[in-house]
């Protein structure tokens, strides 16, 4: 298995392979992902993983930017390649953005609107 060097990584795609997020062209959204930073030459700067269900199904599909923490929807294979254009010129893809993440939303206990849980 090979254990990829992360050095000069600037974000790290969270990308949802959870069965709505699959109904919602997930595989197509993870392969247009992948080429657009493969065709930028952006294989040290973004890294991507597959994960299972984010907890937002009926935003699929899913895509996670991390450690900026933002949460996009409604991911295509087209809005797929716009975002990793945004993250290669430092920007965020706000027409997909559903939530950011901050830490004083955390320290605050201010919650997305959802499922609590328990």
């Amino acid at each position: 298995m090979t254990t990829w060097n992360l050095q000069g990584t600037r974000c790290h795609l969270l990308i949802c392979n959870g069965g709505s997020c699959m109904r919602e062209q997930g595989e197509e959204v993870t392969v247009a992902i992948r080429e657009e930073i493969a065709r930028l030459k952006a294989d040290k700067l973004i890294h991507t993983t597959r994960t299972r269900c984010n907890g937002r199904c009926l935003d699929a599909c899913v895509v996670i930017a991390y450690p900026q923490g933002l949460w996009y929807k409604d991911m295509t294979p087209e809005s797929g390649q716009q975002l990793v254009r945004k993250l290669v010129a430092g920007e965020m893809l706000e027409s997909n953005l559903v939530y950011v993440f901050e830490l004083e939303a955390v320290a605050t206990g201010v919650s997305v609107t959802g499922v609590d849980k328990a």
